[in-house]
């Protein structure tokens, strides 16, 4: 059973961080977004003044049984592949970006297929060894497996926040996985719209219409109910999204702020939200990703992504990115001169607040 006690935003600390913006050396909301981040992150932890001196990102790994049905361009061991890759700690995007930025990256094997095990890759929570099963035939994974996972994320984000690591991050690997992270979102949406669908890491137009009929038909076999975060994420979720789903649960329940990736990221984000909607209050949207889906979420959870790069690889590539441009907006929350402290006449501004 997933228990949590989340609490919303400290509004006070909020109207005070929000009145220290517009009396920063500037014209009052000229640093736009940059002033929103550091209002809301001191809503998260209750003080004005934040440093995410450490920084954290968790990737998860695991293999999708619907990938059998023709819905990635992409070799299924590609998944293996690319774990290889990250545990040696050189040449994955997400290795570069991560020590580029000064981000601890941790990976972890959830179901991935014939992985060997490697020190720098925790394969203690294999849930499923050889991956999720084909939704379209059969549940993705059991109820009871979706909760251990959606648990485990929580559990990881408690740990991190005994370890003094101030900001989080998540993403994944695993061929196909645009194809239950779609569905997981046109589910809670309660939406059948095929638009939604996109092409992933890139299909043939002929693969491309296969992937959206088989999307549609597995939505039509499990009836789900939108609100049923569980039961959407047990018929035709993954591994990585439900370990995701925890990890922006778990930032909410011990007050950390969380990025939120691309479309199986945010896919992740709406079942949270459908969980305990205090949840969208802590996460902070990156990069706006290319897949269709990530805007119908976005929009859902009313999360304005303030990067635009045309990104589509997964891995949570976005996540370091944004670290860096929160880590400036704290510092100038932190740093930069009221007009006060230098004396500066402003008066005018009164009337203009």
């Amino acid at each position: 059973m997933i228990k949590l006690d989340i609490k919303p935003l400290d509004a006070q600390v909020m109207a005070a961080a929000r009145q220290r913006q517009n009396e920063l050396l500037k014209p009052a909301g000229s640093l736009g977004e940059l002033e929103e981040l550091s209002i809301q992150i001191a809503g998260i932890t209750g003080k004005v003044k934040n440093k995410i001196s450490k920084k954290i990102h968790f990737l998860f790994g695991s293999d999708h049984g619907i990938y059998d049905e023709g819905v990635s361009a992409s070799p299924q061991y590609f998944t293996k592949i690319l774990m290889q890759l990250y545990a040696s700690g050189n040449g994955g995007a997400i290795n570069e970006l991560c020590k580029n930025s000064g981000v601890e990256l941790k990976i972890f094997d959830l179901g991935v297929k014939n992985l060997s095990e490697f020190p720098s890759v925790d394969s203690n929570h294999k849930f499923m060894n050889e991956g999720t099963r084909n939704f379209l035939r059969e549940r993705a994974m059991d109820r009871e497996t979706a909760e251990r996972v959606i648990n485990f994320g929580i559990d990881l984000v408690k740990e991190a926040k005994g370890e003094n690591f101030n900001i989080i991050g998540a993403g994944e690997v695993g061929m196909g996985n645009t194809s239950p992270a779609a569905a997981c979102i046109m589910a809670a949406l309660g939406s059948r719209d095929e638009n939604l669908v996109g092409r992933g890491g890139g299909l043939t137009d002929e693969a491309f219409a296969k992937k959206k009929k088989v999307i549609i038909s597995a939505l039509n076999h499990h009836s789900l109910n939108k609100n049923d975060a569980l039961e959407i994420l047990s018929c035709v979720g993954g591994l990585d999204i439900a370990a995701m789903t925890g990890i922006f649960l778990g930032a909410a329940a011990y007050r950390v702020p969380v990025v939120v990736d691309g479309v199986i990221s945010i896919a992740a984000a709406l079942l949270a939200y459908k969980i305990s909607p205090l949840s969208r209050d802590f996460m902070i949207a990156s990069h706006k990703s290319l897949e269709p889906a990530y805007s119908a979420a976005a929009e859902e959870l009313k999360l304005k992504p303030f990067l635009n790069l045309n990104m589509r690889l997964g891995e949570g590539s976005g996540c370091p990115l944004a670290m860096q441009i929160i880590d400036d907006a704290l510092a100038i929350m932190n740093g930069m001169k009221t007009f006060n402290e230098i004396n500066l006449e402003s008066e005018y501004r009164k009337e203009i607040f």
